[in-house]
């Protein structure tokens, strides 16, 4: 497997990283590789994954329907392009809407979405920054639906991974329109930009993004051998080195699933370049009713989320074990203190797991609604660090 070291440590890079990336297991949400995956970046484009989960969402509480009919007020029709060339007082329907966003990342599309389904794009804004934090999406605040340029719209190439695994996971039946290479609106045909599904063989989505600010973006989930990985590179240079990095992210990733996968003597993983990492930072250890029973030694264990404040964190932490104390009941809980830009971040842990352990409690945990991470975590360091 890729090292997981950067797992424990810090955020130390700055609060706005030309480049970041970040590979993860669709399935449990391991973390394979990150590279400045938690600093803050520009989305450019990548932000209308949340305009489209939103209006996923829309669909299946049938507050819309795929032919439903939005109006184009006169701010939509005056986005910058990129756009759909739209003009005040016409319709464009939700389904189009959606490939619209997805193929052409239209601008103008991304307000006529916001305005219908938020009342003003201001208020879309806020609804699509409070389902970032509800997703687990720490270090995400949302200004506008598109990803034009504002500079107190950020995420981070680790939320965006979130953002992109939740959208397959949670819209399997709408997720095969990231896959559409182009779509026909009043008579012409619209190509995709994301040339990654037509160059990387399992390629089947999500998106790119690009503004001055932001560099060259993309979103990518791919599938062999029944594996998905999702893949997130911020700040290229140009599309085609971005594209061309996210393929080798890619293939490192699915070559370190199948060493992990071969049965070895050792363990032993497959190590990416990773830059330097700093010195880990202390752990504050929540209190428990009782002292974990001495099984849990194992090397992996289970992110719940990450917060603000110690005690949602310790509250999360502890609502998992008694969720599945069959298989929680005997891991440490452990509150890591970690820096983001807007002061400290307290990540809730269960530690002290065989990684089979941790999969299984990530799968029965998001069955019931959790957000859950698999993440490999040394406990002798975590205990010894929270002393």
């Amino acid at each position: 497997m890729f090292s997981l070291v950067a797992l424990l440590m810090a955020a130390t890079a700055p609060a706005h990283a030309r480049y970041a990336s970040i590979v993860i297991d669709a399935e449990t949400g391991e973390i394979l590789y990150q590279q400045n995956a938690d600093t803050g970046n520009y989305p450019a484009s990548l932000t209308k994954m949340m305009t489209l989960y939103l209006l996923f969402e829309a669909l299946d509480e049938g507050r819309v329907e795929l032919g439903h009919a939005m109006p184009v007020s006169k701010k939509a029709a005056a986005r910058p392009a990129t756009a759909l060339g739209l003009r005040a007082g016409e319709r464009i329907t939700v389904e189009q809407a959606i490939h619209a966003l997805i193929i052409r990342s239209a601008n103008d599309v991304a307000t006529v979405v916001a305005e219908s389904l938020g009342g003003s794009e201001a208020k879309f804004a806020q609804i699509m920054t409070r389902q970032a934090r509800e997703m687990g999406m720490a270090n995400t605040t949302f200004r506008n639906a598109s990803g034009l340029p504002d500079k107190n719209q950020k995420s981070t190439a680790h939320d965006l991974a979130l953002l992109a695994r939740a959208l397959w996971r949670v819209f399997p039946h709408h997720y095969h329109y990231f896959s559409a290479e182009s779509f026909e609106f009043r008579g012409r045909t619209y190509a995709t930009h994301n040339r990654i599904l037509q160059k990387y063989a399992g390629a089947d989505g999500l998106k790119t993004g690009y503004i001055r600010a932001s560099g060259f973006n993309v979103a990518t989930s791919a599938v062999r051998d029944g594996r998905r990985l999702i893949g997130i590179v911020l700040g290229g240079k140009t599309a085609r080195s971005r594209d061309s990095h996210m393929a080798s992210l890619l293939d490192n990733g699915f070559a370190s699933l199948v060493a992990a996968s071969a049965p070895t003597a050792h363990d032993a993983p497959v190590v990416a370049a990773l830059p330097p990492q700093a010195a880990p930072t202390p752990v504050q250890v929540a209190a428990a009713d009782a002292a974990p029973p001495p099984a849990a030694n194992g090397s992996w264990g289970v992110q719940v989320g990450a917060f603000s404040r110690f005690k949602p964190a310790e509250r999360a932490a502890l609502k998992a074990v008694n969720d599945i104390p069959a298989l929680l009941g005997g891991a440490h809980i452990v509150v890591d203190q970690a820096a983001n830009r807007k002061g400290s971040l307290y990540r809730a842990r269960l530690v002290g797991l065989s990684k089979q352990d941790a999969r299984a409690a990530c799968r029965q945990l998001e069955a019931r609604k959790t957000d859950c991470l698999v993440v490999k975590a040394n406990l002798a360091l975590a205990l010894s660090s929270a002393q």
